[in-house]
């Protein structure tokens, strides 16, 4: 009778809880396999570096497959020795500025290639610190990443040399050496590293040059726009990156795993997650010098690859390509990444097969980080409370027109109810810290909010809007201030307008991010004031941009207008414009679209509309 009563209430319990809390049971495994990955990681050689944690996996299985690119392969040995090389290289330095010391930052401005790795462990090993350049920077946003980060040295790709070489005199006076990763000859005052790696030895360098003295230093710096102003050196210190280290593991990934990583290795989704998280399971990576759609079902097959990193844009490459025989016959189980939107999810799904989906979201600076870890379509994560004790979060309310979280009557911020839009936040706290940026204190000021909820809390503003539902699951909605998202990337409007606005026929510019159906993200579009008497130069302006801007942030629209609406307060009017959008049907203005092909703003007319948003003319 007992055990009867007792079976029922259990089966009562059991209905009880799939009816209220229906993904009680999967918060509970991943905040279980989270705590163990943490364990896991931290356990492996307290209070060391990443260069060390991979020299010992290098030392316990040296010939495990460790890179594949394009016909080459290296083995976990092989990019043991092949760092060490460079860092025997560069400590043996005794050219401009003495031998490199620990502490010192060196700026990588190289692309998609095992040189790209083999320095950043190389660097590692001796104590620098890599700061990581995005390969478009140009001229002054260049001058600026390098100053903002403190740099000593610089290494370029051969294949990038032409964007240093005008900057070389104000390298000098600035003393940052340049080194090139590459043959010679080279310009006087640079030298080719890569000789003097050839000629390095393979032995060891000094393990303690590399151990940290707090797991909380500066490891790393990797660039990113944030939401004001030209790129910041967000710092990465060595407890984050060796947390990396868990990331295939916390999604369910082995060592048996072959990842195929297209993305820059500049972003922390290349490089922190992308290789450090194949070194945490000791699995092979594919690395592409850049992401194909129509040559990635044959690398697929041709490499094994199991595992895909994406962020949204990539998904949609492929789904918009022309379906062809065997796109199904793969051994890709598991694509990880962020920004997939729910069309293309399942989409995807439908045309290539049975491939778990778990989408993620976090920023390089950031102390917040989701995981879709029940593939539901369209969310980022949970929301639950077992989840917040991995990684805590509040959704305030948000004045989108004033940029600033809604206050009430005493000055605490409020927070949002099921359905409804808020910024994301996550608290501050010593085991969930921000470190901020290189530079001045108030660059990393401006990403806190303080009085939260109490006095002397502190809050990290993502700089997101985010919704949650009843089922608590979290959903990205936009993102705030004068910052877009295009091509995976964050697009700073002020750093796009002062560009267009250094072009003498131009009197006038405001930037923002517009919606273009069958895109991810938002396009850059420029509404613009010509000077009296002068005429828009399609093909000057833009040669213009592709000058002075990286692909991502040059504006894919431009709209004339007489003259640009501005407040009281004489700021320009964003929230209109991003609402009227770029459709020639419904604007007044004269409108142009950036066309590659014919090297020239052409004006964008309603037949040459109908091609973007049918996916005929690609943007």
């Amino acid at each position: 009778m007992y055990l009867a009563g007792a079976a029922a209430a259990a089966a009562a319990l059991l209905w009880l809880q799939r009816r209220l809390w229906p993904h009680l049971w999967a918060d509970a495994r991943f905040l279980l396999r989270a705590l163990r990955c943490r364990r896991r990681v931290l356990r492996g050689a307290a209070g060391s570096s990443l260069a060390q944690r991979f020299a010992s996996l290098a030392r316990a299985a040296p010939q495990r497959l460790f890179l594949r690119f394009e016909a080459r392969s290296f083995s976990y040995g092989q990019a043991e020795r092949a760092s060490r090389r460079v860092a025997n290289a560069l400590r043996a330095w005794r050219g401009p500025g003495g031998p490199l010391l620990p502490g010192q930052t060196v700026a990588l401005l190289v692309g998609n290639e095992p040189g790209f790795v083999w320095a950043w462990l190389g660097l590692a090993r001796l104590g620098a610190v890599p700061a990581f350049l995005g390969t478009g920077l140009r001229r002054g946003a260049l001058l600026h990443c390098l100053r903002g980060c403190g740099a000593r040295a610089l290494l370029v790709a051969r294949d990038l040399c032409d964007s240093v070489e005008p900057l070389l005199p104000t390298l000098q006076e600035l003393g940052i050496v340049v080194w090139v990763w590459g043959p010679g000859p080279c310009p006087p005052g640079v030298t080719s590293l890569q000789e003097l790696v050839e000629e390095a030895s393979e032995e060891p360098v000094p393990p303690d040059l590399s151990t940290p003295r707090d797991m909380m230093d500066t490891c790393l710096y990797i660039f990113t726009s944030g939401t004001t102003g030209l790129p910041k050196a967000a710092r990465i210190s060595h407890h984050k990156s060796i947390m990396c280290l868990g990331f295939y593991r916390l999604v369910g990934a082995s060592s048996k795993d072959v990842i195929y990583v297209a993305l820059p290795l500049y972003h922390m989704s290349g490089s922190l997650l992308g290789i450090v998280g194949c070194i945490g399971i000791g699995a092979t990576c594919v690395l592409k010098r850049k992401f194909s759609a129509s040559q990635f079902w044959g690398d697929c097959q041709h490499y094994g690859v199991t595992v895909f990193q994406y962020i949204g844009e990539l998904c949609r490459y492929l789904v918009n390509q022309p379906k062809r025989e065997g796109e199904r016959n793969h051994s890709l189980h598991l694509a990880v990444g962020s920004g997939l939107r729910p069309d293309v999810w399942r989409e995807f799904l439908q045309r290539f097969g049975n491939i778990r989906i778990v989408e993620t979201y976090g920023m390089t600076e950031g102390n917040i980080t989701f995981f879709n870890y029940t593939s539901t379509l369209g969310a980022v994560g949970r929301g639950s409370f077992l989840y917040k004790l991995f990684s805590p979060f509040e959704l305030v309310r948000y004045d989108v027109l004033r940029g600033a979280p809604v206050r009430d009557a005493a000055g605490w911020c409020q927070r949002v109810g099921p359905g409804e839009t808020g910024l994301l936040i996550a608290p501050v706290t010593p085991q969930n810290p921000f470190l901020g940026y290189a530079g001045g204190r108030e660059l990393s000021e401006h990403k806190v909010l303080h009085g939260v909820f109490t006095a002397g809390d502190a809050y990290f503003n993502t700089g997101d809007l985010m919704v949650h539902d009843a089922a608590q699951f979290v959903y990205f909605r936009d993102r705030t201030g004068d910052t877009y998202r295009w091509k995976g990337e964050n697009v700073a409007t002020t750093e796009v307008a002062e560009a267009l606005a250094a072009l003498d026929s131009l009197q006038e510019v405001n930037v923002y991010g517009v919606a273009v159906p069958g895109y991810e993200g938002r396009a850059g579009m420029a509404a613009i004031v010509l000077r009296p008497g002068c005429e828009l130069d399609g093909a000057r302006l833009y040669s213009h941009v592709v000058e002075f801007l990286p692909p991502y942030a040059r504006p894919r629209f431009l709209r004339v207008q007489d003259h640009l609406a501005t407040t009281q307060t004489f700021k320009q009017h964003k929230v209109r414009l991003v609402s009227e959008g770029c459709d020639p049907t419904r604007l007044p203005d004269p409108l142009y679209l950036l066309d590659d092909a014919s090297e020239a703003y052409v004006p964008l007319t309603p037949r040459l509309w109908e091609g973007v948003i049918s996916g005929a003319v690609r943007i």
